[in-house]
């Protein structure tokens, strides 16, 4: 039984190298991690490589790349690849995740406590 995720180790090596152009990691500009987050710019154009063109239909609102990578059944590597070629041409927008809003300090919470409670 082929797992949905391990489905291009069926097809072998062959199809990442050419859906990659022979190419193994992105240019060092355009390096993105698991977390970040991409967002279409332009729309999918018949002549584009149909993994380009499936990355763009699919992240009309924002996508982690590993979001990606698990929709294409793709591994990571080929993923960056991909889309260091659609930011290199902006037609993504890669965008860092939404950080966790930072809590206050504990000590000046309970210092504006202490205040509060002596008013």
């Amino acid at each position: 039984m082929t797992l949905p995720n391990q489905r291009w180790h069926n097809s072998g090596p062959e199809r990442l190298y050419v859906i990659t152009a022979g190419r193994s990691r992105p240019p060092e500009e355009a390096v993105v991690d698991l977390v970040t987050l991409i967002v279409a710019r332009a729309t999918p154009q018949p002549s584009m490589q149909p993994e380009h063109a499936a990355i763009l239909r699919m992240c009309h609102a924002p996508l982690s790349v590993a979001e990606i990578s698990a929709h294409l059944s793709l591994p990571m590597s080929v993923v960056t690849v991909l889309l260091a070629d659609l930011l290199a041409t902006d037609r993504v927008e890669a965008r860092a995740p939404i950080q966790a809003a930072r809590l206050p300090d504990l000590e000046l919470l309970e210092a504006v406590m202490h205040g509060l409670q002596r008013l």
